[in-house]
């Protein structure tokens, strides 16, 4: 065995030693899906979730429709970017503007306990959601 392959042997080991990160992402942020539990301190009721596992994107499901953002920045901070979603009408329109607002001013998404994602704006906005625990 040569050096060289002995070397990249070795670091390739090291390497999956390291804990996971998917695309730049730190592996606290990666989840299935973030469950959308409170806008501002009041319960979200209606269907809301959000996949923050691709650096520079978030994707999500809002109360009617699928959804997809840029941001810029390195998590916890991010600037996002205008807001992209499907078109599909549903019974829970105002809920879906409001979660949609309410994203939209987001400048900072941290976890905050092994379950919690806590997303907050400069006003002190806030959205609160959970990791689903399967």
């Amino acid at each position: 065995m040569t050096r060289l392959t002995f070397a990249l042997t070795a670091a390739l080991g090291l390497a999956a030693c390291l804990p996971a990160v998917a695309d730049g992402v730190p592996p606290e942020y990666l989840a299935i899906e973030w469950k959308l539990v409170s806008i501002n301190g009041q319960p979200f009721l209606a269907r809301g979730n959000l996949d923050l596992s691709t650096a520079g994107k978030i994707a999500g499901q809002g109360p009617c429709n699928r959804f997809f953002a840029e941001y810029g920045g390195t998590l916890p901070d991010f600037r996002l970017g205008a807001i992209g979603a499907t078109r599909m009408a549903c019974p829970d329109l105002a809920a879906e503007s409001a979660m949609f607002a309410a994203l939209g001013q987001m400048i900072r998404a941290e976890v905050t306990g092994p379950v919690t994602l806590l997303l907050t704006g400069p006003k002190g906005g806030s959205m609160e959601f959970v990791r689903p625990m399967n």
